[in-house]
């Protein structure tokens, strides 16, 4: 995800999610008590299930014609069981429940907090298949007041589910670190298009309506699903190695932002002389009528406000670096996806980079000018968000508050840190090996100091700690120069980022 300094139209209003979600699911007599569960993540303690392992979801949404209306959904669970249970707990806060199957046989359900609690007619015993189909409807009105989920676009629907608001929009174990295939099915009135992640596999046409299906080849976590429902046009072209390159845009701004768009082939193959070959199936740009306040790197399909191509006050480098950014999100954050939301730096700092060190050298926007005016903030931003690896809680009712400056310039800035002290080719070794030794898995800050250490030959621990853990911003190896700048004179906020307000 990157923030951006255009304005956000709408305001947060996720206090109102818990009274919801006690109105909207429809409670089928689960014993009591029924209470919400986690994996123990830091940040957000009761987000994701423990007790299975999803293998795939398969996803099926009936569109009306209006983004006002809710859609009618089946989401299908295909996992396995971890250990023996009586409940299966899913994130879901939002949406009707018509009716809940485990293994082909109903289920009695209800609610807990953002939980969606079903009871089995038997326990299920732990290492065993288990089937979960949830008949329900899915939102978008109710979903655009909150922190993400549905979004909506002058002519449509769009996703926008980091960092934890998939499960309003589908039933599912939303957390990273339990990635899975998905099977997309998207049935909308003719007149409508509808993509989704991974590649199409079939599309039904009938008198009145028609079902496109995708599906993912490689497992994906649920903040990164996206579906664009609209009024679009499908461009294909092919990228390094014949990837199919396709992109969705509003029909009206097809040769607008055809320039644009054209970009993408050659900055794949720039990333991948950088972090090795593109990790998926397939790429491109969804740009959406609509104004969030960020983009956001969903996988195979990254989102993109249409203001971001359009505005001539963007000059071409920035536009291209932001690309970069959630391009470079499909190896870093995507393909390695987090294993704690505290590792969020991984993303983002990798991503801020790889857009800052593309800025560099497509443009002459100097890497090392920006790397120390991140160090002069550095301190401020410790002291606002916690360090990298150790980000603040987020504020009540703002879940997104995660994404703070520390996490993007100042996780880019221990990154140019580590190349200093390691040296450059230790450096695009460990880049490299990273992502292929994690592909389509989730992995953490300690796997990343340990590979760092292995590659670099010798301990990195205390370097980590001091600079990922540290309050106070380290001396930059080979800048005994660089000073941090006193609080008060300290911004915030980079030039080009702000948080959601």
């Amino acid at each position: 995800m990157l923030l951006t300094a255009r304005p956000r139209a709408r305001r947060v209003k996720a206090a109102l999610l818990t009274s919801a979600v006690s109105v909207c699911l429809i409670a089928a007599g689960v014993p009591s008590p029924a209470v919400p569960l986690g994996v123990g993540d830091r940040l957000f303690p009761y987000l994701g299930n423990p007790g299975y392992d999803v293998r795939s979801y398969d996803l099926a949404f009936t569109y009306s014609g209006t983004n006002r209306e809710p859609l009618s959904a089946v989401t299908t669970i295909d996992a396995r069981t971890t250990a023996p249970l009586k409940h299966v707990n899913l994130d879901f806060a939002h949406g009707t429940v018509r009716s809940v199957e485990v293994n082909g046989a109903p289920a009695a359900f209800t609610s807990a907090g953002e939980d969606l609690v079903l009871t089995p007619r038997a326990p299920l015993p732990g290492g065993s298949p288990l089937r979960i189909t949830v008949r329900h409807t899915s939102d978008p009105v109710y979903a655009e007041g909150t922190d993400g989920g549905w979004v909506r676009t002058a002519d449509g629907l769009a996703m926008a589910n980091q960092a934890d608001a998939a499960h309003l929009v589908f039933p599912c174990n939303d957390h990273p670190s339990d990635k899975a295939l998905f099977t997309i099915r998207v049935t909308a009135p003719q007149g409508h298009t509808a993509v989704a992640n991974g590649l199409p596999v079939g599309v039904h046409r009938g008198p009145k309506a028609t079902t496109w299906t995708y599906r993912t080849q490689h497992p994906m976590a649920t903040e990164l699903a996206q579906v664009s429902i609209g009024r679009s046009t499908v461009l294909r072209r092919t990228g390094p190695h014949g990837l199919p390159v396709r992109d969705v845009v509003p029909t009206k701004d097809r040769k607008t932002l055809e320039p644009w768009l054209a970009k993408t082939p050659a900055q794949i193959a720039w990333m991948e002389r950088k972090a090795g070959a593109y990790p998926f199936e397939t790429y491109g740009l969804l740009i959406a009528d609509t104004r969030t306040g960020y983009e956001l790197e969903t996988q195979t399909l990254s989102l993109f406000e249409r203001e971001l191509f359009t505005r001539s006050e963007y000059p071409q480098w920035y536009v291209e670096s932001i690309m970069v950014h959630e391009l470079a999100h499909q190896w870093f954050g995507n393909s390695v996806s987090p294993r704690t939301w505290s590792d969020l730096w991984l993303n983002e700092g990798h991503a801020t980079w790889y857009e800052a060190l593309y800025a560099d050298e497509k443009s002459g926007k100097s890497l090392e000018a920006r790397m120390k005016a991140a160090y002069a903030t550095s301190d401020r931003w410790r002291t606002d968000g916690g360090p990298p690896a150790m980000p603040k809680e987020p504020k009540p009712g703002r879940k997104i508050s995660i994404f703070r400056p520390v996490v993007y310039d100042g996780a880019a800035l221990f990154l140019y840190a580590l190349r200093q002290e390691i040296g450059r080719p230790a450096f695009d070794n460990l880049e490299r090996s990273w992502v292929r030794v994690h592909r389509d898995g989730a992995a953490g800050t300690r796997d990343f100091q340990d590979l760092a250490s292995r590659v670099a030959g010798r301990d990195l621990s205390g370097f980590f700690r001091a600079w990922l853990y540290g309050t106070k911003t380290p001396p930059m190896p080979g800048h005994p120069d660089w000073k941090p700048e006193p609080a008060r004179k300290a911004s915030q906020k980079t030039p080009h980022k702000t948080e959601r307000e």
